[in-house]
């Protein structure tokens, strides 16, 4: 674009307007790009975390199957003492 000498515009230099708008255009596709790896980097990390839980949740699970042995023992001992205590 040209100015006049009061700042305003007068006319446009066309031959100009496309060497802009492919600027502007690598621009955002160069951010479209960065983005888009984020996006894959995010899901690998997402995936990853998901293994994790997965491995985690069978071991609280696991875990949990113990305790509930345990405990089904500890009332069992329980019952016994009770039980013998009382004869």
């Amino acid at each position: 674009m040209l100015r006049d000498d009061n700042g305003e515009i007068y006319t446009v230099r066309y031959d100009a307007v496309n060497a802009m708008l492919l600027n502007e255009f690598l621009k955002e596709h160069r951010k479209v790009q960065e983005q888009e790896a984020d996006i894959k980097e995010l899901k690998n990390i997402a995936a990853r975390q998901n293994t994790v839980i997965g491995k985690q949740q069978r071991k609280i699970d696991a875990i949990a199957a113990d305790l509930q042995k345990v405990s089904a023992r500890t009332d069992l001992y329980k019952r016994r003492v009770k039980v013998a205590t009382n004869e």
